[in-house]
Protein backbone atom coordinates (compact mmCIF):
# COMPACT_ATOMS: atom_id res chain seq x y z
CA UNK A 1 0.00 0.00 0.00
CA UNK A 2 2.84 2.39 0.80
CA UNK A 3 4.46 1.58 -2.54
CA UNK A 4 1.25 2.14 -4.50
CA UNK A 5 0.50 5.40 -2.67
CA UNK A 6 4.12 6.50 -3.03
CA UNK A 7 4.59 7.26 0.68
CA UNK A 8 7.24 6.01 3.07
CA UNK A 9 6.46 3.39 5.67
CA UNK A 10 7.74 5.68 8.46
CA UNK A 11 5.47 8.48 7.29
CA UNK A 12 2.48 6.14 7.27
CA UNK A 13 3.08 5.00 10.85
CA UNK A 14 3.66 8.57 12.06
CA UNK A 15 0.31 9.61 10.60
CA UNK A 16 -1.38 6.55 12.11
CA UNK A 17 -0.01 7.42 15.57
CA UNK A 18 -1.40 10.95 15.31
CA UNK A 19 -4.93 9.77 14.54
CA UNK A 20 -5.25 6.44 16.35
CA UNK A 21 -4.98 6.52 20.20
CA UNK A 22 -2.88 3.81 21.74
CA UNK A 23 -4.17 1.19 24.17
CA UNK A 24 -2.97 3.12 27.22
CA UNK A 25 -4.86 6.25 26.22
CA UNK A 26 -8.00 4.25 25.50
CA UNK A 27 -7.77 2.69 28.97
CA UNK A 28 -7.35 6.13 30.53
CA UNK A 29 -10.29 7.57 28.63
CA UNK A 30 -12.45 4.61 29.58
CA UNK A 31 -11.55 4.99 33.26
CA UNK A 32 -12.15 8.75 33.14
CA UNK A 33 -15.60 8.27 31.61
CA UNK A 34 -16.45 5.64 34.21
CA UNK A 35 -15.44 7.96 37.08
CA UNK A 36 -17.20 11.01 35.68
CA UNK A 37 -20.46 9.15 35.04
CA UNK A 38 -20.34 7.37 38.40
CA UNK A 39 -20.17 10.76 40.12
CA UNK A 40 -22.83 12.33 37.86
CA UNK A 41 -20.35 14.82 36.38
CA UNK A 42 -19.65 16.31 39.80
CA UNK A 43 -15.91 15.63 39.62
CA UNK A 44 -13.49 18.07 38.04
CA UNK A 45 -10.18 17.03 36.53
CA UNK A 46 -8.28 17.24 39.84
CA UNK A 47 -10.52 14.74 41.63
CA UNK A 48 -10.62 12.51 38.55
CA UNK A 49 -6.82 12.54 38.56
CA UNK A 50 -6.77 11.63 42.26
CA UNK A 51 -9.21 8.78 41.69
CA UNK A 52 -7.14 7.44 38.77
CA UNK A 53 -4.05 7.43 40.99
CA UNK A 54 -5.97 5.59 43.71
CA UNK A 55 -6.62 2.94 41.05
CA UNK A 56 -2.91 2.68 40.30
CA UNK A 57 -2.87 4.69 37.07
CA UNK A 58 0.00 7.19 36.91
CA UNK A 59 -1.34 10.11 34.91
CA UNK A 60 -0.70 13.85 34.85
CA UNK A 61 -3.56 16.20 35.72
CA UNK A 62 -2.96 18.21 32.54
CA UNK A 63 -3.45 15.08 30.46
CA UNK A 64 -6.67 14.29 32.33
CA UNK A 65 -7.93 17.83 31.69
CA UNK A 66 -7.17 17.51 27.98
CA UNK A 67 -8.95 14.15 27.68
CA UNK A 68 -11.97 15.39 29.65
CA UNK A 69 -12.21 18.49 27.48
CA UNK A 70 -11.92 16.39 24.31
CA UNK A 71 -14.69 14.03 25.46
CA UNK A 72 -16.88 16.87 26.81
CA UNK A 73 -16.70 15.51 30.36
CA UNK A 74 -15.79 18.64 32.30
CA UNK A 75 -17.75 19.15 35.52
CA UNK A 76 -21.05 21.00 35.34
CA UNK A 77 -20.96 24.48 36.93
CA UNK A 78 -23.89 26.83 37.32
CA UNK A 79 -24.83 29.90 39.30
CA UNK A 80 -22.90 31.53 42.10
CA UNK A 81 -23.70 30.73 45.72
CA UNK A 82 -25.82 33.45 47.40
CA UNK A 83 -25.37 34.21 51.11
CA UNK A 84 -28.42 35.16 53.18
CA UNK A 85 -28.00 35.94 56.90
CA UNK A 86 -30.25 38.00 59.16
CA UNK A 87 -27.93 39.38 61.85
CA UNK A 88 -30.14 42.35 62.79
CA UNK A 89 -31.37 41.20 66.20
CA UNK A 90 -31.03 41.94 69.91
CA UNK A 91 -29.78 38.52 71.04
CA UNK A 92 -26.31 37.95 72.46
CA UNK A 93 -23.44 37.25 70.10
CA UNK A 94 -20.26 35.39 70.99
CA UNK A 95 -16.55 35.81 70.41
CA UNK A 96 -14.97 33.99 67.46
CA UNK A 97 -13.17 31.02 69.02
CA UNK A 98 -12.88 29.01 65.81
CA UNK A 99 -10.21 31.31 64.37
CA UNK A 100 -7.95 30.55 67.36
CA UNK A 101 -8.34 26.78 67.48
CA UNK A 102 -5.69 24.36 66.25
CA UNK A 103 -7.57 21.11 65.75
CA UNK A 104 -6.10 17.70 66.47
CA UNK A 105 -9.13 15.44 66.08
CA UNK A 106 -12.85 15.12 65.49
CA UNK A 107 -15.57 16.58 67.73
CA UNK A 108 -13.49 19.58 68.73
CA UNK A 109 -15.07 22.16 66.42
CA UNK A 110 -18.46 22.00 64.72
CA UNK A 111 -19.48 24.59 62.12
CA UNK A 112 -23.06 25.33 61.12
CA UNK A 113 -24.80 27.24 58.36
CA UNK A 114 -28.12 27.70 56.50
CA UNK A 115 -28.88 27.96 52.79
CA UNK A 116 -32.04 28.23 50.70
CA UNK A 117 -33.19 25.98 47.87
CA UNK A 118 -35.73 27.09 45.25
CA UNK A 119 -38.38 24.63 44.15
CA UNK A 120 -40.94 25.24 41.42
CA UNK A 121 -43.54 26.77 43.73
CA UNK A 122 -41.72 27.56 46.99
CA UNK A 123 -38.45 28.18 48.80
CA UNK A 124 -37.19 25.67 51.36
CA UNK A 125 -34.23 25.90 53.72
CA UNK A 126 -31.39 23.55 54.64
CA UNK A 127 -29.36 23.72 57.86
CA UNK A 128 -26.19 21.67 58.30
CA UNK A 129 -23.70 20.95 61.09
CA UNK A 130 -20.22 19.86 60.00
CA UNK A 131 -17.19 18.56 61.86
CA UNK A 132 -14.50 21.04 60.90
CA UNK A 133 -11.62 18.59 61.29
CA UNK A 134 -12.94 15.84 59.01
CA UNK A 135 -15.38 17.92 56.90
CA UNK A 136 -18.05 15.31 57.60
CA UNK A 137 -21.65 16.53 57.76
CA UNK A 138 -22.83 15.21 61.13
CA UNK A 139 -26.28 16.80 61.21
CA UNK A 140 -28.74 18.39 58.80
CA UNK A 141 -32.38 19.39 58.54
CA UNK A 142 -34.67 20.55 55.74
CA UNK A 143 -37.75 22.70 56.36
CA UNK A 144 -40.13 25.13 54.71
CA UNK A 145 -39.45 27.80 57.31
CA UNK A 146 -36.48 29.70 58.69
CA UNK A 147 -37.77 29.39 62.24
CA UNK A 148 -35.48 28.20 65.04
CA UNK A 149 -36.79 24.63 64.72
CA UNK A 150 -34.75 24.26 61.50
CA UNK A 151 -31.33 24.74 63.11
CA UNK A 152 -32.41 23.04 66.34
CA UNK A 153 -33.36 19.90 64.38
CA UNK A 154 -29.99 19.86 62.61
CA UNK A 155 -28.09 20.23 65.89
CA UNK A 156 -30.17 17.58 67.65
CA UNK A 157 -29.45 15.19 64.78
CA UNK A 158 -25.72 15.88 65.09
CA UNK A 159 -25.79 15.34 68.85
CA UNK A 160 -27.70 12.08 68.49
CA UNK A 161 -25.26 10.78 65.88
CA UNK A 162 -21.98 11.85 67.50
CA UNK A 163 -22.71 12.06 71.25
CA UNK A 164 -20.11 14.84 71.62
CA UNK A 165 -18.11 15.30 74.83
CA UNK A 166 -18.48 18.53 76.82
CA UNK A 167 -16.51 21.48 75.46
CA UNK A 168 -17.02 21.06 71.73
CA UNK A 169 -16.92 24.51 70.11
CA UNK A 170 -19.98 25.26 67.96
CA UNK A 171 -19.30 27.96 65.36
CA UNK A 172 -21.87 29.76 63.22
CA UNK A 173 -22.66 33.17 61.79
CA UNK A 174 -24.55 35.81 63.77
CA UNK A 175 -27.92 34.91 62.24
CA UNK A 176 -30.96 35.21 64.46
CA UNK A 177 -31.61 31.44 64.27
CA UNK A 178 -28.26 30.68 65.94
CA UNK A 179 -28.48 33.52 68.45
CA UNK A 180 -32.05 32.90 69.63
CA UNK A 181 -32.84 31.71 73.15
CA UNK A 182 -33.99 28.21 72.10
CA UNK A 183 -30.73 27.45 70.31
CA UNK A 184 -28.56 28.97 73.05
CA UNK A 185 -30.32 26.84 75.66
CA UNK A 186 -29.67 23.67 73.64
CA UNK A 187 -25.97 24.54 73.39
CA UNK A 188 -25.82 25.18 77.12
CA UNK A 189 -27.70 21.98 77.99
CA UNK A 190 -25.32 19.83 75.92
CA UNK A 191 -22.26 21.79 77.16
CA UNK A 192 -21.30 23.02 73.70
CA UNK A 193 -19.29 26.26 73.58
CA UNK A 194 -20.80 28.90 71.25
CA UNK A 195 -18.64 30.81 68.76
CA UNK A 196 -19.70 33.23 66.03
CA UNK A 197 -18.19 34.80 62.93
CA UNK A 198 -17.54 38.49 62.57
CA UNK A 199 -20.35 40.49 60.95
CA UNK A 200 -20.52 40.23 57.14
CA UNK A 201 -17.45 37.98 57.00
CA UNK A 202 -18.27 34.58 55.42
CA UNK A 203 -14.58 33.59 55.42
CA UNK A 204 -14.78 32.89 59.17
CA UNK A 205 -17.04 29.94 58.31
CA UNK A 206 -15.39 29.01 55.04
CA UNK A 207 -15.61 25.22 55.45
CA UNK A 208 -19.39 25.23 55.78
CA UNK A 209 -19.74 27.82 53.02
CA UNK A 210 -17.66 25.57 50.78
CA UNK A 211 -19.94 22.62 51.47
CA UNK A 212 -23.01 24.67 50.60
CA UNK A 213 -21.41 25.68 47.31
CA UNK A 214 -20.58 22.04 46.55
CA UNK A 215 -24.13 20.95 47.34
CA UNK A 216 -25.62 23.61 45.09
CA UNK A 217 -23.29 23.00 42.14
CA UNK A 218 -23.11 19.22 42.26
CA UNK A 219 -26.68 18.37 43.27
CA UNK A 220 -29.26 21.16 43.45
CA UNK A 221 -28.54 22.96 40.17
CA UNK A 222 -28.33 19.66 38.28
CA UNK A 223 -31.90 18.56 38.98
CA UNK A 224 -35.51 19.73 38.83
CA UNK A 225 -37.37 18.48 41.91
CA UNK A 226 -41.11 17.84 41.82
CA UNK A 227 -41.77 18.57 45.47
CA UNK A 228 -40.33 18.82 48.97
CA UNK A 229 -40.28 15.05 49.49
CA UNK A 230 -38.23 14.40 46.34
CA UNK A 231 -35.75 17.11 47.30
CA UNK A 232 -35.41 15.67 50.80
CA UNK A 233 -34.61 12.21 49.41
CA UNK A 234 -31.96 13.63 47.05
CA UNK A 235 -30.35 15.76 49.77
CA UNK A 236 -30.19 12.76 52.10
CA UNK A 237 -28.57 10.62 49.40
CA UNK A 238 -26.05 13.34 48.55
CA UNK A 239 -25.00 14.01 52.14
CA UNK A 240 -25.17 10.60 53.79
CA UNK A 241 -24.11 8.37 50.91
CA UNK A 242 -22.16 10.47 48.45
CA UNK A 243 -20.48 13.41 50.24
CA UNK A 244 -19.57 11.66 53.50
CA UNK A 245 -18.63 8.27 52.05
CA UNK A 246 -17.71 8.53 48.35
CA UNK A 247 -16.61 12.04 47.35
CA UNK A 248 -12.87 12.69 47.56
CA UNK A 249 -12.04 15.88 49.46
CA UNK A 250 -8.98 17.85 48.37
CA UNK A 251 -8.42 19.28 51.87
CA UNK A 252 -8.23 15.71 53.24
CA UNK A 253 -5.56 14.55 50.82
CA UNK A 254 -8.21 13.31 48.38
CA UNK A 255 -9.86 11.00 50.90
CA UNK A 256 -13.50 10.82 51.89
CA UNK A 257 -14.54 12.16 55.32
CA UNK A 258 -15.34 8.60 56.42
CA UNK A 259 -11.90 7.36 55.36
CA UNK A 260 -10.20 10.32 57.02
CA UNK A 261 -11.98 9.77 60.34
CA UNK A 262 -11.20 6.05 60.25
CA UNK A 263 -7.51 6.73 59.64
CA UNK A 264 -7.39 9.31 62.42
CA UNK A 265 -9.08 6.88 64.83
CA UNK A 266 -6.53 4.19 63.95
CA UNK A 267 -3.64 6.59 64.53
CA UNK A 268 -5.09 7.71 67.88
CA UNK A 269 -5.53 4.08 68.97
CA UNK A 270 -1.99 3.17 67.89
CA UNK A 271 -0.43 6.12 69.67
CA UNK A 272 -2.85 5.88 72.62
CA UNK A 273 -3.16 9.66 72.50
CA UNK A 274 -6.25 11.81 72.65
CA UNK A 275 -4.98 15.38 72.45
CA UNK A 276 -7.49 18.15 72.66
CA UNK A 277 -7.61 21.22 70.47
CA UNK A 278 -5.21 24.00 71.41
CA UNK A 279 -5.99 27.70 71.48
CA UNK A 280 -3.61 30.36 70.17
CA UNK A 281 -3.77 33.94 71.40
CA UNK A 282 -2.70 37.02 69.47
CA UNK A 283 0.20 38.97 70.95
CA UNK A 284 0.25 42.72 70.63
CA UNK A 285 3.02 43.81 68.22
CA UNK A 286 3.99 46.60 70.62
CA UNK A 287 4.76 44.15 73.43
CA UNK A 288 8.40 43.21 73.43
CA UNK A 289 9.41 39.68 74.37
CA UNK A 290 11.38 39.37 77.66
CA UNK A 291 15.09 38.85 77.39
CA UNK A 292 16.47 35.37 78.10
CA UNK A 293 16.96 34.83 81.82
CA UNK A 294 14.89 37.86 82.85
CA UNK A 295 11.92 37.68 85.18
CA UNK A 296 8.64 39.57 85.00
Amino acid sequence: MCHLAEVSRAGYYRDLARHEPDAAEMAERSAIQEIVLAHHRRYGYRRVTAELRRRGMLVNHKRVLRLMRTDNLLAVRFRKFILTTDSQHDFSVYVNLAARLKLTGIDQLWVADITYIQLRAEFVYLAVVMDRFSRKVVGWALDRTLAARLVVSALERAIEQRQPPPGVVHHSDQGVQYACREYAELLQTRQLVPSMSRPANPYDNAACESFMKTLKQEEIYCHQYRDFEELSAHVEEFIETYYNRQRLHSALGYRTPEEFEAEQAAVATCCQADRGATVSYFRSPTTAAPAPGSTS
